[in-house]
């Protein structure tokens, strides 16, 4: 099988630490995962552009800078337990999982969550869990979280999200502000009643869809 590593190593020189992410937890979990692996097959030599890829159920793995952009705003920690909402592929999971203590990551397709879980148990990513469901309610049982990422856009932060925050807690999701304009959000608990907004970059995500 053909060796990515070299391909990898400068997708993150290039395309991720030159445009500003310089988290050593983040680059480091970014140059241990192999995006390769988490694409559709005959799609592994475009693995390491700086562009989403499709795969399938009219679903994308999100660009490569996203995923790092998106796990740095969230200020992941060791230690944290994670909520990965629109899991896809499993790759923001895998990522998260290089720094997080346990992430639990949910997608709504059943095709796309039973390959994302077979794909994430060969590899040995064995501190995640992922479930198929609606991911806008969140996973009660294992809540709060430290860190909530949603891979996916609606004109709001599903209120059963905001609640399965820990106090401290930061959510980061991209928000539908018209039909052309996404930004991305991110909320941090700063109590059980209050949060803090900041919107950080226009980026443009499938959206989150609900049962």
């Amino acid at each position: 099988m053909r060796d990515f590593s070299r391909a990898r190593n400068r997708m993150v020189d290039t395309q991720i630490a030159r445009r500003g992410i310089n988290d050593p937890h983040v680059l480091q979990a970014m140059r241990r995962v192999p995006r390769e692996a988490f694409v559709d097959p005959g799609l592994e030599e475009f693995a390491y552009e700086d562009s989403p890829l499709s795969i399938g159920e009219g679903q994308t793995i999100s660009q490569p800078y996203i995923v790092a952009r998106m796990i740095e705003a969230a200020g992941l920690r060791p230690g944290e337990t994670v909520l990965d909402v629109g899991a896809g592929s499993g790759f923001a999971a895998a990522v998260a999982s290089q720094i997080a203590k346990r992430v639990f990551a949910i997608e709504r397709h059943r095709t796309l969550g039973e390959s994302a879980s077979k794909r994430l148990r060969d590899l040995g990513y064995d501190n995640i869990d992922l479930r198929i469901g609606d991911g806008t309610k969140g996973w009660p049982e294992a809540a709060p979280f430290d860190v909530i990422l949603v891979a996916a856009g609606g004109p709001e932060v599903p209120p059963a999200l905001k609640e399965q925050l820990t106090i401290g807690g930061r959510l980061v999701m991209p928000v539908v502000l018209d039909e052309w304009t996404q930004t991305l959000r991110k909320l941090t608990r700063a109590s059980e009643t209050a949060f803090e907004a900041e919107d950080l970059d226009s980026v443009m995500f499938v959206p989150l869809i609900s049962e």
